[in-house]
């Protein structure tokens, strides 16, 4: 494992979520990741910040709730079949780990594990969410990514450890 700063990442991990990457979420006994491909890095409230996007809809909406943290796993060999499984089957129908055959591993620094690929790692714990009001919605952005009007609520995690792993 080697140490990151989250900037000195952030451009490769960027490129990367557009394609897919994990956002693994555990509370209490459940656990559950999902594929992302709408993401930020950056910095807020003078903190390092990954903010993420989920829908009301989604089975991870209702872990991350009640959540303290999240991890998002960036993998830097091709997984385009495991992003695919999960970004279109919900974790409330199958066991996504073990249809992946996706192993997680400890965390650092957060309760929720990191799945276990080469690759970028972030660790956040949750600081902020916040539900988006369509009202301040560009209306372009509204019809055109929101059509059946499932908005996402946006979860700011504060990056508290970065790392790759080969």
């Amino acid at each position: 494992m080697k140490r990151s700063d989250y900037m000195e990442v952030a451009h490769k991990a960027m490129t990367q979520i557009k394609k897919g990457a994990f956002l693994t979420v555990k509370s209490g006994e459940s656990i559950n990741t999902m594929t992302i491909g709408w993401a930020t890095i950056g910095y807020v409230w003078r903190k390092p910040i990954v903010m993420v996007a989920v829908r009301l809809t989604r089975h991870t909406f209702g872990i991350i709730e009640t959540a303290e943290d999240f991890t998002v796993t960036i993998p830097s060999s091709d997984m385009k079949k495991e992003i695919m499984f999960c970004g279109t089957k919900s974790g409330r129908d199958c066991d996504k780990f073990k249809e992946c055959n996706l192993q997680i591993s400890d965390s650092q620094k957060v309760t929720t594990p990191i799945i276990k690929v080469p690759g970028i790692h972030y660790e956040c714990k949750i600081v902020y969410k916040s539900a988006m009001d369509p009202a301040y919605l560009n209306q372009e952005y509204d019809t055109g990514l929101y059509p059946q009007k499932d908005y996402h609520t946006l979860y700011f995690g504060e990056i508290v450890d970065c790392y790759q792993i080969d």
